[in-house]
C-alpha cells in the first residue's frame, strides 16, 4: 500500500518526467506521516528499485524509475475496469515489414503455444506480422499499458531457457489476433509482432512496405 501511495504522491509532484527536489519533511506533508516514517518510505522505494534518488542539500532529487511508472498504470488499469465508462478502442498504423524470421521458432514452442491457446483462446499459425508504427502510432502505443494485459509466462525446455511477456487482443481487418510484446529491455517503441490464427499475409493479400491498421481491442470494456 505505501509503494503505490507515495509514487502516485511522487508523480503527482511530476517526479514521472524529471527529478524533483523533495526533503523527507516535506514529503510528511503528502503522505501524513512522520519525518522519519518518510525517509524510511523514499529509501524502500530506491531499495526495491521504483525511484531513483540522489541525496542534495536540503532534501534529494526524485525520480520515478520504469517499474514504477508501471505500477502506478497496472493500479489505473484496474480502476478503469472498474469505473470506465467511454473507453475506446486504440487504433494503430503501420507498415508491414520482414522480420528477423525467428516468429515460427518462437511461437510453435509448447510452452508458448498452450499458454496462447488457453489465454488468447486460439491457436497462433507459427509465425509473427512484424509491423512498423508510423510517428502518431508510435507515440501513443503506450495507452496498450492501460489495458490489462494476458500475461505469458517464461519457461525452461530441454533446450534453452524463454522470456515471457505480455498480449493484447488485437484486430485486423477483422481478424482477431494478438500483440506480443516481449519482456525485453531494448524492444523497440515502433515495433508490433502480432499473431493470429491464420496467416495474416496469405488471408489479407499484404506485403512489406503495406499499410494496415490494428485495432487494440480491450476484453474489460464497458459498453
Amino acid at each position: 500500500m505505501y509503494r503505490t501511495e507515495s509514487l502516485k504522491k511522487l508523480a503527482l509532484l511530476g517526479a514521472i518526467e524529471k527529478p524533483v527536489k523533495i526533503s523527507s519533511s516535506e514529503f510528511t506533508r503528502y503522505t501524513s506521516t512522520s519525518s522519519k516514517t518518510a525517509a524510511r518510505v523514499l529509501k524502500l522505494l530506491e531499495d526495491e528499485q521504483y525511484i531513483e534518488r540522489q541525496l542534495v542539500t536540503g532534501g534529494q532529487m526524485i525520480q520515478m524509475r520504469e517499474k514504477g511508472v508501471n505500477l502506478l498504470k497496472n493500479e489505473y488499469a484496474e480502476y478503469r475496469i472498474i469505473f470506465c465508462k467511454d473507453h475506446n478502442d486504440i487504433d494503430l498504423y503501420g507498415t508491414v515489414i520482414t522480420g528477423l524470421g525467428e516468429g515460427q521458432y518462437y511461437i510453435s514452442r509448447e510452452g508458448y503455444m498452450s499458454q496462447f491457446r488457453d489465454k488468447l483462446g486460439f491457436k497462433p499459425y507459427p509465425g509473427t506480422l512484424n509491423v512498423r508504427l508510423d510517428g502518431a502510432s508510435t507515440e501513443i502505443r503506450d495507452r496498450m499499458t492501460i489495458i490489462r494485459p494476458i500475461v505469458v509466462h517464461g519457461f525452461n525446455d530441454a533446450e534453452r531457457s524463454f522470456g515471457g511477456g505480455k498480449c493484447y487482443h488485437v484486430e485486423i481487418e477483422g481478424i482477431r489476433g494478438a500483440v506480443i510484446i516481449p519482456d525485453r529491455t531494448h524492444y523497440p517503441a515502433d515495433l508490433l509482432e502480432i499473431i493470429a490464427p491464420v496467416n495474416l499475409r496469405e488471408m489479407l493479400g499484404i506485403n512489406d512496405g503495406d499499410n494496415v491498421k490494428i485495432v487494440v481491442k480491450d476484453p474489460q470494456r464497458c459498453e
